[in-house]
Parts: structure tokens; sequence; C-alpha cells
């Protein structure tokens, strides 16, 4: 059996209570040490195989897991955040699926998720966005054309950018030519609940700067929005004069 874990966004304590308890029990961890706090290690068990998958290409990684599941071992493949996202899990589902091995998936809490908490923001206010949108800049991994950062720029939603720190002059460019206003609001959080995180504040106009002159270039999540602004509208929600399934409007 392998569990696809999500390591959550950073802080030894973010991953889920499922989480840990996989990885307490595993036999086998392959987990991506280029990313993934290596402190969550501490949660395996005394003589846990462990792997480092940055060093491993996919078929490396399906011959572990295929040498634990000969030997009637449990395996935990580790991801950062929340595998779903930028997680190349496709690939070895499919694998394994061939394989006839059995797994199953364990979510965890991603970056972008994290990041909000540590902006204080909330990514979808009333009448501001409604809409937010997970992206990357494209570089070595192609973005499809209909899917570019001026196509999803002309929106003007919150828009959080993964794996593009070291791409910001041409993303500061094209953020600008699809739509954004060069004052809309920018936040650059680098290592977004780990011990060392650090928050950058600035503009689209100033982004490519703001991450040169702090020396950024990886680990590192690009929030772009008015949702980080001071205009929005009161949510209906807990309006009192808005009726729900639960309470009636009393004004």
């Amino acid at each position: 059996m392998v569990h696809f874990v999500g390591a959550g966004s950073g802080a030894v304590d973010l991953i889920t209570v499922r989480g840990a308890r996989l990885l307490s029990e595993a036999d086998v961890v392959i987990y991506a040490g280029s990313l993934v706090n290596p402190d969550l290690l501490s949660y395996t068990k005394e003589g846990c195989d462990i792997h480092d998958s940055a060093k491993m290409t996919l078929e490396q990684v399906i011959e572990v897991i295929k040498k634990a599941e000969a030997d009637g071992k449990v395996t935990v493949r580790l991801h950062t955040g929340d595998s779903s996202i930028y997680g190349a899990v496709r690939e070895q589902f499919d694998e394994l699926q061939g394989l006839g091995i059995e797994y199953d998936v364990c979510p965890g809490v991603s970056s972008f998720c994290g990041a909000a908490a540590s902006l204080k923001t909330e990514y979808t206010l009333p009448d501001v966005s409604q809409t937010v949108i997970i992206t990357r800049t494209a570089g070595r991994t192609p973005v499809p054309e209909r899917e570019s950062i001026r196509a999803l720029a002309a929106h003007q939603s919150t828009m959080v950018l993964f794996l593009s720190t070291s791409l910001t002059e041409r993303l500061q460019a094209d953020l600008l030519a699809g739509g954004y206003p060069r004052n809309t609001p920018v936040a650059v959080v680098y290592k977004a609940t780990w011990p060392e995180e650090q928050i950058f504040r600035c503009t689209v106009d100033t982004l490519h700067k703001t991450v040169t002159e702090n020396g950024l270039t990886k680990t590192s999540l690009i929030v772009v929005g008015n949702c980080m602004g001071d205009k929005y509208l009161r949510s209906l929600l807990y309006h009192p004069g808005f009726t729900t399934e639960y309470r009636e409007a009393t004004e």
C-alpha cells in the first residue's frame, strides 16, 4: 500500500492528523527533500527506510515502491503542500495502477493557504474578487497559451503564482500588459509558515525590483490582487438583513 501524503505548507505542525499518523506507521518514506521540511521525518518510526526524491527519477521512485510492495511494506510518498498542485503525482498514480499497486491520497495544507494565513488575507472579498487563479509563469515547463499570464490578468482576480520568483521581470510586464493597474497590491511570501518565513509587500509595478533587491529566487509565492486592499463590501452571510436556512433577517 502506498499513501500519498501532503506534508503541509512548511510548519511541522501543519501536517494533518491523518498525514502524521500515516507517516508514523510507514515502513518506507519517499519525501521531496528539496521542498518538504525535513523535521517532518521526526514523525517516522525507528528503522523506517527513508529516501529523498530530489535526487531520484520517477523510475527510481517506482523501483523503491515496487521493492517495498514485494516485501509487504507500507510506503508514504510525502509531497510538499497538497500534492494536487504542482505535485507531479499523476504520472506516479498511472505507474502504480499499471503495476496493480494500491494507493490512496491524504490531502495537505497548500502553501497558497499558508500564505493567506500569514498575510491575514481573505482571497475572496465581496465586490473585489470571487475567483482565485492558481498558476505559474512559463519557464522550462511550458504553459498553454490560453493560460498565459496576460490572458489570465485580464480578469483582475486574485492571482497566486507558484514557481515564478526567478521570472519576475517578464511576470511584471505580463501582469501590466494583461490589465492589472500598476498600483495593484502584491505580496511575495518566502517560505510561507516556515520558521524563516518573510513577507515582502509591493505593487505590480515594483514587483521585479522588490524580488531582486531582496535576493529572492525560489520557494516564494507571489500573491496579486485587490483582496489585499482596503475596499470591499460586507459579506451578506452574517448581515442582520439577510435571511439564511438557519436564521431570519432581523432588519
